[in-house]
């Protein structure tokens, strides 16, 4: 994804930043996606893990990132912050 349109982009229900998910991230909610524990906030059970994503600047929501596009629709995102424990 280009970084000058991650430089613009901004969570569209906190209006927090957005950064890329670190990979051992990714692999966190892959991981919990795989065990069919994540929903997102539409609540479909996601069952493909995710290629790539963002996620805002406090690490709660994260959004898909798909074939290059980020999907910035609130029903997309994952509360990772009610899945993942810190």
């Amino acid at each position: 994804m280009d970084s000058r349109l991650l430089e613009i982009l901004c969570c569209p229900i906190t209006r927090r930043s957005l950064n890329r998910l670190g990979q051992d991230d990714l692999e966190q909610v892959n991981n919990a996606i795989r065990q069919g524990n994540i929903r997102n906030h539409g609540g479909v059970e996601l069952t493909e893990p995710l290629g790539e994503a963002l996620v805002t600047e406090d690490g709660d929501l994260v959004y898909p990132v798909k074939e290059g596009i980020p999907v910035l629709l609130e029903e997309e995102c994952i509360n990772w912050a009610a899945f993942n424990v810190r």
